[in-house]
């Protein structure tokens, strides 16, 4: 009797086991949103809600060429971004007309074909010709928590953008990872790295559109990686919320992504200039002594940073009381050579008792915690450290005001370092809770959005407090829609060829991804760079829109005179032709304020379908601007070859034209980059200045390049320092400079005026 009893319950625990392991294997399995049910109108009546057997789907047009479309598998909860800002336009026109067996919405701009059974989405032109479509087979699907979005790979279908990420410039055969990370001494084929942004552009058949996928745990993109059938789109948990934009342009493709995201502000005009920096100048008596010999050899600047040593055993809110005795005395020395100063700034609050900025961070109760209420420490730096939590309002109020006395010192920049949030050991813990501003998350969901609510907080703080002066601030980590607050750099490259050559397309990369203002550290940060390779890289850095020369600890000194006689006057040149640049630089923000199109612009966007920009010789040439290609090559060849596009070309040094839609080899000096401009091209000047604050000539230079082209150029020009609102008293100059034929007008409001009338055959006129 006990015998059988015993072979029962066997019997019945092994059925169990069996039936529980089922269940467990079942929610690893893919599971697909299925056939539709139903779709109702909602909201304002142009958003519509779609129910499948497995998801729940809402639609809602943005502008007429952007939809979002948004699953969930029961109800949508989760709502909140940091990164999208753009509100739907009301004036959208989005109809739906239901079929047997699909739904067919369309807008001004695009269809959206839903197929029923099962769920599919697919869009169109409005001459029915595909854009982008849903994988068949697979479409929107869960693997347990991860969520994926499988695309049709088209024919000789490119994919652009995604950020700050390595590789090639058409990033198909290849995956992605979005996981902000500490990648010190990364390699031209790391990732992920810094920053993440989870928007990409797809170009086929002369037709590109645009996805921003919005969901900030980790991420993936597969692109034709280990596989020829789809693209994909992959989050480790959330919901899979994405944004289709399609246009007849990739420039107005990142404008629609930026009216969703934000643009930058107008930086202050001191930070389009060259800036110095150094791991690390000390003491006080050196970065006075460094900024004095840029005034003294007559090489413009305007910004010198200060590195960690320049606080108290790494402190934030401190300075070293060895080093930097005297710390408002040096900073109104630096001011009256017109040098502004930038310090770096890391998350981590030592933990020290008496310490004020860890006590008042106790007091205000503002650090990030562990599920049981104690606060988490890492160590970095100082040391032991407990990190605020600047996914809170509170978290980034109290950061903000943390920045008081450093403004009341002089301080005008703030370099926020370290914000992936970087610790010894490289494994924050997933499990530490934070605010997410009301949607209490994890670090699964927010580290990769912490670095930009750093930058985010030291905006709005120091923006507060600097009385209507416009702040400075440079991020390494970001998220989409960084751009709003920050400037960012490619964080920890190296001192060789392949480097410079890959932080070109990281920057470009950036500026197709919405972020305009980015650079890289000149000469390598790690490393040792050859004079003939710090020269190249000063030369084609000129030419982006953020501009710093950067090395670290016991490497060679990255200063413009560190490498010899010859470089230092190279190095001269090209900084001095950057300032005269400077209207045309400066202009070129504003239209990235107005529109979101990048100051650095990768030939994808203006030159899309020619096949030849996307090869590996010519991938990382772009537009600075409108009008000026630059070439960068190795500085190991004597020749170099290089690809004009389409238009007629000149040599930017001595006006010899080219026709465009050719390769050609020509000689490559290091002492001189190959840049060229574009025929109709209009690019204003002012004389040689030493820094932003030194006034140039009354003259503007307006060099107007001879073309077939119809051409338009917004000129624009303000005090460079304040904040531009109603309340701030400023004056600002604009007006459009438009070549039709070879006469040169230039209109301002209610008024307009010849400028110069006709025009030389050939190159440029002043």
């Amino acid at each position: 009797m006990k015998k059988t009893v015993l072979i029962k319950t066997t019997v019945f625990c092994l059925l169990s086991v069996f039936f529980t392991h089922s269940s467990i294997w079942a929610t690893d399995l893919c599971q697909s949103v299925g056939n539709f049910k139903s779709v109702k109108t909602i909201g304002d009546g142009k958003s519509y809600e779609l129910r499948a057997e497995n998801a729940i789907v809402e639609i809602t047009p943005y502008t007429p060429g952007m939809i979002n479309i948004h699953f969930s598998k029961d109800t949508i909860r989760d709502r909140f971004s940091y990164a999208v800002v753009g509100k739907p336009l009301n004036e959208v026109n989005f109809n739906l007309k239901e079929e047997k067996d699909r739904l067919v919405f369309t807008s001004d701009s695009l269809k959206l074909i839903v197929r029923k059974n099962p769920l599919r989405f697919s869009f169109f032109t409005l001459n029915d010709v595909l854009i982008n479509g849903d994988d068949e087979g697979f479409g929107t699907s869960w693997i347990g928590d991860q969520v994926s979005t499988y695309k049709k790979m088209l024919p000789g279908e490119r994919f652009l953008g995604l950020g700050e990420k390595t590789g090639n410039l058409d990033r198909r055969g290849n995956g992605y990872e979005n996981w902000n990370t500490d990648a010190f001494g990364y390699g031209t084929g790391t990732d992920p790295i810094y920053a993440s942004i989870p928007f990409y552009i797809g170009v086929h058949d002369q037709i590109s559109y645009g996805i921003f996928f919005d969901n900030s745990y980790k991420s993936h993109f597969n692109f034709g990686a280990s596989q020829d059938r789809f693209s994909s789109f992959t989050a480790e948990s959330g919901e899979m919320n994405y944004y289709f934009i399609y246009h007849s342009s990739i420039a107005k493709i990142i404008e629609d992504y930026t009216y969703l995201t934000g643009r930058i502000q107008m930086p202050a005009l001191w930070s389009v200039g060259y800036q110095q920096c150094r791991y690390s100048y000390y003491p006080q008596e050196e970065v006075v002594s460094i900024a004095q010999t840029f005034r003294d050899k007559k090489i413009p600047c305007d910004v010198i940073y200060l590195d960690i040593h320049y606080m108290d055993q790494y402190k934030l809110f401190t300075w070293n009381p060895v080093h930097f005795t005297q710390p408002q005395k040096m900073l109104a020395d630096l001011k009256k050579l017109n040098f502004h100063t930038t310090i770096i700034v890391d998350p981590g609050i030592k933990i020290e008792k008496g310490y004020a900025a860890y006590e008042d961070g106790l007091k205000n109760d503002i650090f990030v915690k562990y599920p049981d209420g104690t606060n988490y420490s890492g160590q970095v730096w100082p040391g032991w450290c407990n990190f605020a939590d600047l996914t809170s309002e509170k978290g980034r109020r109290w950061w903000g005001n943390q920045f008081k006395g450093y403004i009341g010192d002089g301080i005008d920049g703030f370099w926020n370092d370290m914000n992936e949030i970087a610790t010894w050991g490289q494994k924050l813990p997933q499990l530490m809770n934070f605010d997410y501003d009301g949607h209490p998350s994890t670090t699964m969901r927010a580290r990769n959005v912490y670095g930009m609510q750093m930058a985010r907080a030291t905006y709005e703080g120091a923006k507060n407090l600097m009385g209507g002066r416009r702040p400075f601030v440079l991020t390494r980590a970001g998220f989409a829609g960084m751009q709003r607050y920050t400037a960012i750099w490619t964080g920890d490259n190296s001192s060789y060829d392949d480097h410079m050559l890959l932080g070109v397309r990281l920057v470009n990369s950036l500026g197709l991804s919405g972020v305009a203002n980015a650079g890289y550290d000149i000469g390598g940060f790690m490393g040792n760079s050859s004079p003939q390779l710090f020269a190249r890289w000063m030369s084609v850095a000129a030419f982006t829109p953020f501009m710093r020369g950067h090395s670290m600890i016991n490497s060679r000194s990255c200063e413009p005179w560190a490498y010899g006689e010859e470089v230092e006057e190279i190095s001269r040149n090209y900084i001095q032709l950057r300032y005269k640049l400077m209207p045309y630089l400066y202009s070129s923000f504003y239209e990235s304020a107005q529109t979101g199109m990048p100051v650095a612009r990768s030939l994808a966007i203006n030159y899309t379908f020619d096949g030849n920009i996307y090869n590996g010789d010519y991938q990382n040439e772009f537009l600075c601007g409108h009008g000026i290609l630059v070439c960068p090559t190795s500085t190991t060849r004597d020749l170099a070859k290089f690809y004009l596009p389409e238009g007629n070309w000149y040599d930017i040094y001595n006006d010899k034209a080219y026709s465009g839609k050719q390769e050609l080899i020509l000689s490559n000096p290091v002492n001189r980059l190959n840049v060229f401009t574009k025929g109709s091209s209009i690019i204003t000047m002012q004389s040689p200045v030493q820094n932003a604050a030194e006034k140039p000539f009354d003259t503007l230079y307006v060099h107007v390049y001879n073309g077939t082209e119809k051409n338009s150029f917004v000129y624009y020009e303000d005090d460079g320092n304040t904040l531009l609102t109603k309340a701030v008293d400023f004056t600002d100059e604009q007006f459009h400079l438009t070549l039709s034929g070879k006469r040169l007008s230039s209109q301002k409001p209610k008024e307009n005026q010849t400028v110069s009338s006709l025009l030389s055959n050939s190159s440029s006129t002043e």
